[in-house]
């Protein structure tokens, strides 16, 4: 009998206990993996929950597919929410109660959010919603909340960014009536008024508003001057107020809309041709999510996974909200596996079964607080950038600009906390573009709109103008009889029609006269805070009060408050006139300066020149002659020493420049007019007592209350008339020393009395005049750039011209109030010259005259006493320097009555005899000195002459008798 191989049996034996072996091993591992039931309550019925759920799977399977050791594995239990608040705050429960979830993902609105976050932190089980963005929740500070998304507040700063760029000033939100919508308006008014926007008004829609409603509020849009709108709502409902905008003209040029992250999301995530038709132009805010390569990569494995599961919806695209869901199912899947495998029970609640509710039997999760922490410490790159918790916050990400064009959206900027507004990021070493690219705003306008217009189914604007009796140059309000019609003039008026013509738009405007028999401009302001005007235009003043309530334009005239005063020739023609033309330090130092040049040239002179010799008296009184006389250049006496002469020659030039100057001041005192103020100073006015004058109505009477004046000593004026009447009365006598008003009207009193009355420093600053506008209103920037327009060019010079006369057909006030006086400070730079050239001269002087005499100067007895060297330098300084050549001239001459030449000085009279006797006075050569000879000698001793001083030349014997 053949046997039967055994080795294709033991082979599947082999394979059989291998088989075995595996499936053991499987089934082992898989019971090491516990099951953690997490729950997601979500509105089942919307198409982006589905692109939600798919991502949160996609999640799961991403997530365990590279982990395979861990320990615990999420098993979701899904519930729907149904679209409604007590929907998924019922699902939440049973979620908690029945199936006993460690979290809970979800649900999808904000005030669904509201209510399912108190149970989760009654039953501390954690809550992560990627759909709820209302600020409104952070406020319930629950510690078992992550919002798994940003808030809606984070993206307020952006949109405040976007006005700043384009220059809005005026914004209205339009919101939806529930917690979702009104949760950002805080926030949104907050960021828009830190950069100056105003929110006039706030456009509120109710969920289950008509089409007749949506299209009734629109309207009432119309009929404001706003044209930038913010619109914050659920898609469904944001795409019916779109379209009712569109049908109504409310999408036409001129218009601003920009929506908020959700519509944007919801728009432009899956473009629909029949919304986004209706939304071109549109701005959109979203969060800026960075292109990764991990993010295409999903990107495309999602594609085809939710086409695999929903074959009929081809144009599905992935949302923001999938790619929030995706990363929050990682994060909890994380923070299950840190917080750990064991107590996933939950503790029951002691309460009698026979009279407690759902909510009273609700335990409490044994994990809750770890998983809490876990999830405040989890931290990742996700597919939405860098993921971590903060508060149980997100971080506020970067927002990105859109600008609906086509069937899209096109970027046109990024905003981040950091850099703002820019064109695109850039690593942060590197330098941003700041700005926003071009945007195409509704009606196919490539320039931005100005954000507000006048209505055109608005009536004129109502201007109001004063109606007054003083000054109408500036405004008047005349009525022609025949045809019953009010005709408004003045300088004020043709400045503001300017304006307005310089405006890049038309502004159809009325005035409409406003009596002031007894009210100020304040009255007249406070009627455009009222509402019963428009505007001011008029000669109304920039003030502080006023501004607390309304708004100015720029200025359109010279600004201050100035004082007018009566002029008078004050050219008093007495005997003391002549002193008049300098001040009286001008004389003190003039006459000092005398005195001390004549000081200084006896110095110099009086040891070597004869003419400075003499008694103390006569020596005196020879110096301060010489120097009095230079005044009219008539000294006589001859100056030997050359530092003297340099002293002299530099007092001639000031002398000469003095002379002058007093002589060209004297005749103008003497021969012109001196037109002098009556008052110069308000604070003597105030002592004095005088009266004041005031415009009726005008804020100048605060002022001079503010200074100091008795509210008795104010008078009213009405016109400039009333005014000169006023100041010809006097102030003693019923009438006014001094007005006060501002300087348009100042200059409009002095070119009709310019020769009576001049303008006193000083002036007191004010704002001048401005037209008044409502607190806020758009037109006072345009407006104010237009003045400037108008003011810088030649229009505004020619409407002067027409209201108050060429410049030139009166003489400046300012020129005609004089001074002819000179002072000290005009002179003194000469004098300062002079001064330094007389001390130098000095000091040089002293300086020789020790050198020379040091041998005499030294004491003989070194135990004198001070004041006796004194007085031995006093007498030697006054004695005559003998060793000077012309000292010997001088003491030859005195004694023989022969002159002898100087050394290399030519002489006349070299030679000369004296002949001189008493007989004969008249002699220009006569002596009458006791020093001289008699006239009885009749010959000089030669040979004496020679004994008495060998070093002076031989003199010739000359015989008197001979002669």
């Amino acid at each position: 009998m053949r046997k039967t191989p055994l080795k294709p049996v033991i082979s599947f034996l082999l394979f059989l206990c291998l088989k075995i072996l595996f499936m053991e091993m499987g089934e082992a591992q898989n019971t090491t993996s516990i099951p953690v039931n997490v729950g997601v309550v979500l509105d089942l019925e919307y198409f982006d929950v589905n692109i939600a759920l798919s991502c949160i799977n996609m999640a799961l399977s991403d997530f365990y597919a590279t982990r395979g050791d861990y320990k615990t594995r999420l098993v979701l239990a899904i519930r729907d929410s149904k679209k409604d608040v007590v929907g998924a705050a019922a699902a939440a429960l049973d979620l908690i109660k029945n199936v006993e979830v460690q979290a809970i993902l979800g649900p999808s609105t904000s005030m669904q959010a509201n209510f399912v976050i108190d149970l989760g932190e009654k039953a501390q089980v954690p809550i992560m919603s990627f759909s709820a963005t209302s600020p409104f929740l952070t406020s319930i500070k629950s510690t078992y909340f992550f919002r798994a998304t940003h808030s809606d507040s984070a993206q307020v700063n952006a949109i405040s960014a976007l006005f700043q760029a384009f220059g809005w000033i005026e914004a209205v939100p339009i919101y939806i009536e529930n917690e979702y919508g009104e949760g950002i308006i805080p926030y949104l008014i907050d960021s828009l008024q830190a950069v100056d926007v105003r929110v006039p008004y706030r456009s509120v829609i109710s969920p289950s508003a008509t089409d007749d409603q949506i299209i009734e509020e629109l309207y009432k849009l119309m009929t404001m001057q706003t044209r930038v709108f913010i619109v914050h709502m659920y898609g469904y409902l944001g795409t019916r107020l779109f379209a009712k905008a569109k049908e109504i003209g409310m999408m036409s040029e001129g218009y601003v809309w920009i929506m908020t992250d959700g519509l944007t999301t919801d728009f432009l995530s899956s473009p629909i041709p029949s919304v986004t038709d209706t939304i071109q132009g549109v701005l959109g805010i979203k969060p800026y999510v960075p292109r990764t390569k991990e993010l295409e990569n999903f990107r495309v494995r999602w594609k085809r996974k939710f086409l695999q599961d929903n074959p009929n919806n081809i144009d599905a695209e992935l949302s923001i909200y999938g790619l929030w869901a995706y990363d929050a199912t990682k994060a909890l899947a994380r923070a299950v596996e840190k917080a750990g495998a064991t107590n996933f029970g939950f503790q029951k609640a002691n309460v009698s079964s026979s009279s407690s509710t759902d909510l009273a039997t609700l335990g409490v999760s044994l994990n809750g607080p770890n998983l809490l922490q876990a999830l405040s410490n989890t931290s990742f790159k996700g597919l939405t950038g860098d993921y971590h918790f903060v508060d149980g916050q997100l971080q506020s990400p970067a927002f990105q600009i859109v600008n609906v064009n086509g069937n899209g959206g096109r970027e046109v900027g990024l905003w981040t906390p950091t850099q703002g507004l820019v064109k695109q990021l850039e690593p942060t070493n590197s330098t941003s573009m700041s700005g926003i690219s071009t945007a195409i705003f509704p009606g196919d306008a490539t320039v931005a709109p100005k954000g507000w217009e006048i209505p055109t189914n608005e009536k004129k604007l109502k201007i109001g103008v004063p109606v007054k009796d003083g000054f109408v140059e500036f405004v008047a309000v005349t009525k022609d009889p025949s045809s019953n019609t009010t005709k408004v003039t003045g300088y004020c008026i043709d400045v503001f029609d300017a304006v307005v013509k310089a405006l890049p738009y038309a502004l159809p405007y009325e005035y409409i006269p406003h009596a002031m028999p007894a009210g100020t401009y304040d009255d007249l302001a406070y009627q455009v805070y009222l509402k019963n005007y428009d505007a001011v235009v008029g000669d109304v003043s920039i003030v502080f009060n006023r501004s607390l309530y309304i708004d100015y334009t720029l200025p359109f005239t010279e600004s201050g408050v100035s004082m007018i005063v009566p002029i008078a020739d004050n050219n008093s023609k007495n005997a003391w006139v002549f002193m008049k033309p300098l001040t009286w330090d001008l004389w003190v130092s003039s006459f000092f300066f005398f005195l001390f040049i004549g000081f200084v040239v006896w110095v110099l002179e009086h040891r070597i020149n004869e003419d400075f010799r003499g008694s103390a008296s006569d020596q005196a009184g020879t110096s301060f002659w010489f120097s009095f006389s230079t005044m009219v250049f008539a000294q006589r006496e001859k100056l030997v020493s050359n530092l003297a002469r340099a002293v002299v020659i530099i007092w001639f030039f000031v002398v000469l420049v003095l002379t002058q100057s007093y002589t060209a001041s004297l005749t103008s005192l003497l021969t012109v007019q001196q037109l002098q103020p009556t008052v110069t100073d308000v604070h003597d006015l105030i002592m004095k007592g005088g009266y004041v004058g005031y415009l009726k109505g005008s804020f100048v009477r605060e002022i001079l209350l503010g200074l100091g004046f008795d509210e008795s000593k104010l008078m009213m004026y009405n016109s400039p008339e009333e005014c000169h009447e006023l100041f010809s009365k006097g102030s003693g006598n019923g009438g006014i020393a001094a007005a006060f008003d501002e300087v348009p009207y100042m200059k409009l009193f002095l070119s009709k009395y310019c020769t009576k009355y001049t303008m006193i420093d000083p002036t007191f600053k004010t704002g001048g005049f401005g037209f008044v506008f409502p607190k806020g209103s758009p037109l006072v920037p345009d407006i104010s750039r237009a003045i400037l327009n108008v003011t810088e060019g030649d229009k505004m010079k020619q409407i002067e011209d027409a209201w108050f006369g060429r410049k030139g057909s009166c003489p400046d006030s300012s020129t005609s109030v004089s001074s002819n006086i000179l002072s000290l400070k005009s002179f003194w730079g000469l004098f300062l010259i002079a001064g330094l050239a007389a001390f130098l001269a000095l000091i040089i002087f002293i300086a020789m005259f020790v050198y020379r005499e040091r041998r005499d100067l030294r004491p003989s007895d070194p135990t004198a006493s001070i004041w006796d060297r004194t007085k031995n330098f006093f007498r030697i300084f006054i004695q005559r320097d003998s060793t000077s050549q012309t000292s010997r001239q001088m003491e030859l001459t005195d004694r023989n009555g022969i002159s002898l030449p100087s050394m290399g000085v030519p002489s006349p009279s070299a030679f000369s005899v004296h002949t001189q006797f008493p007989e004969d006075p008249s002699s220009t050569d006569y002596d009458s000195s006791p020093n001289r000879q008699s006239p009885q000698e009749a010959v000089i001793n030669i040979d004496q002459l020679t004994n008495q001083n060998q070093e002076r030349p031989t003199a010739l014997e000359i015989d008197h008798e001979n002669n």
